[in-house]
């Protein structure tokens, strides 16, 4: 074996006792020791991981790594990034798996790459653009949608015509996440169609760093409509 290669599964193994650490919001600056571009490397890895958990909190790191990439090399950061659309290309053979939330993750935590990719992101909605018609992949893509809505909406301006069919989906994360985005725009032409998930009583569990919460859709409708109406309702926890 060579030494690379011992080295390489060392910090995969260093990275993911971080992401299986009780307390993985502070040691997740332990990740920080390492060269950024190498940590991102392995965390692509870990999307792939059966463990829930570590595939969620791959994502939360990928987004400080990304973060941190960024800040002195913008140009590796944007390979990245392109690496991420790529793995959502039909060309690319594969399905993408962690990309959209990836994208999402990585846009709320770095202003410079939001500003850039944003409207690649918003395209993955639209059916005229790189529409994601695979359920999943829409929950991953919705999942990012919210992260960014609640810190940089501004980006997201022209997501909100965009929501209504997500509003319908069979799929229930995809309609929760959906709602959820829906009242962090403040997108008043959704306003029936949530007052008609207030009674859907379907459920789904979200991540939200560091675990899990579970909510049920009818609730996230009304706090949705609470936004649009005051602006003063909460959709965390």
């Amino acid at each position: 074996m060579t030494t690379g290669s011992r080295n390489g599964r060392t910090l995969k193994k260093q990275v993911v006792a971080v992401l299986e650490d009780d307390d993985f919001e502070a040691k997740m600056s332990e990740l920080f020791r390492f060269p950024a571009i190498k940590v991102v490397n392995v965390l692509f890895s870990l999307l792939l991981n059966p463990d829930e958990t570590i595939r969620w909190r791959a994502v939360s790191a990928m987004g400080a790594a990304m973060d941190a990439l960024a800040r002195t090399d913008m140009e590796a950061a944007r390979v990245v990034m392109r690496r991420l659309m790529w793995s959502l290309n039909d060309e690319s053979g594969g399905i993408g798996w962690g990309a959209p939330e990836v994208m999402g993750e990585v846009m709320t935590r770095n202003e410079a790459l939001a500003d850039e990719y944003a409207t690649i992101f918003i395209s993955y909605l639209d059916e005229r653009g790189n529409f994601l018609e695979y359920e999943p992949l829409q929950r991953g893509l919705l999942w990012g949608l919210v992260r960014l809505a609640r810190l940089r909406p501004e980006l997201l301006e022209s997501a909100g015509p965009l929501l209504r069919r997500f509003l319908d989906s069979t799929d229930p994360t995809v309609r929760g996440l959906a709602a959820m985005a829906a009242g962090l725009l403040k997108i008043r032409g959704c306003r029936s169609v949530l007052r008609a998930l207030t009674d859907d009583d379907s459920g789904l569990r979200i991540y939200v760093e560091p675990g899990f919460l579970h909510r049920r859709i009818g609730d996230l409708a009304e706090e949705a409509l609470g936004l649009l109406d005051n602006g003063e309702a909460s959709l965390a926890g």
